[in-house]
């Protein structure tokens, strides 16, 4: 019997859709959520209650700061692959709360790496995000380039996860491996994202904010696609780098079993043109409030995912128009608009 596989933040966007493609693909999955109201938790409970429709899977209500209650679960299970999503999640809301990112994705991230070092869990592979490219402007952003300049605290503590794994990987031999994320939107997606926020204002007659001027531009990418490389790395487990040299060492790998990947469309779009398929599908236009740049916030995002295709030829490619066509699909069956 295949080891169950651990999804922290089951309860979440990214970790509901990739229980159900694991679930749906015949593995046992074990999910923990501490269901916070940072967004409406009904949303959360929803998307768990089609979780609890499989045999295979199973829930844990917890905080990952409970470090007895981690221990307990990994000790009980034994599992081989380890998908750590939970994480306080929003640029700007890092600025309101900064403690709850530390709590959450440093705190929370040490008491995952502890449990996967003492049970011997075979992989782990967590969620960074595209946040850590930070001041950066060299485009496209790629895992070999330096990323010591985060701009928001919710990038520091990524980029403070993928070097807390590090660590793990040279001092025990733990295979990790972070996947920064590119703007993942798709349904039952963050009721903070813009794609959910634009299009439940759009549809109330309400204006929507437009920052940087809509001088924006974001590597969207499909959760589909997102869940796809997050299970073809989860297969991937790294191995040291023979090649890595301290004279010139590149950020994406090391001697240890540590990997990097950007996970991303590697198609930036324009925020207006994000805009005008959203008002396409919706079969309405925007009242639009036009704003500045927001603090914390970076202008443009765009995802070198050469590594990606390399060690796992994957690429995402869903376009913009079918992917939000199928988020406005799904919200106005969900919400009956």
């Amino acid at each position: 019997m295949k080891k169950p596989i651990l999804i922290t933040g089951a309860a979440g966007f990214i970790g509901f859709h990739l229980a159900k493609r694991l679930l749906d693909d015949g593995h046992g999955v074990v999910g923990i959520d501490n269901l916070n109201d940072y967004y409406d938790p009904t949303l959360k409970e929803k998307r768990l209650v089609i979780l609890d429709e499989y045999p295979r899977f199973e829930f844990a209500k917890m905080d990952l700061k409970n470090r007895a209650g981690v221990e307990t679960v990994f000790s009980n299970y034994g599992f081989g692959v380890v998908v750590h999503l939970a994480a306080q999640a929003g640029v700007r809301y890092s600025i309101e709360n900064p403690r709850a990112y530390i709590e959450s994705n440093i705190v929370g991230h040490l008491n995952v790496l502890e449990g996967c070092r003492h049970e011997g869990v075979g992989h782990l592979v967590y969620a960074s995000s595209s946040s850590v490219y930070g001041a950066n402007t060299k485009m496209p952003f790629s895992v070999h380039d330096n990323v010591d300049h985060p701009v928001s605290l919710y990038a520091a503590t990524k980029k403070s996860d993928e070097l807390m794994s590090h660590t793990y990987s040279h001092l025990y031999g733990l295979p990790t491996t972070g996947l920064r994320f590119f703007t993942v939107y798709g349904p039952w997606g963050r009721p903070d994202m813009a794609l959910f926020k634009f299009t439940d204002k759009i549809l109330k007659g309400e204006p929507i904010d437009v920052f940087n001027y809509g001088n924006h531009r974001r590597d969207f990418t499909y959760i589909d696609d997102i869940i796809e490389g997050v299970v073809r790395v989860m297969a991937k487990t790294p191995e040291g780098n023979s090649e890595w040299s301290s004279d010139n060492p590149d950020p994406a790998s090391s001697k240890a079993p540590w990997k990097i990947y950007n996970i991303g469309n590697n198609q930036p779009v324009e925020l207006m043109r994000y805009i005008e398929v959203i008002e396409e599908c919706l079969g309405k236009k925007a009242e639009k409030n036009m704003l500045p740049l927001q603090q914390g916030d970076v202008p443009d995002t765009y995802a070198d995912v050469d590594a990606l295709v390399e060690d796992v030829d994957y690429k995402p490619d869903t376009s913009i128009e079918e992917g939000i066509k199928r988020f406005v699909d799904w919200y106005r069956e969900f919400y009956s608009v």
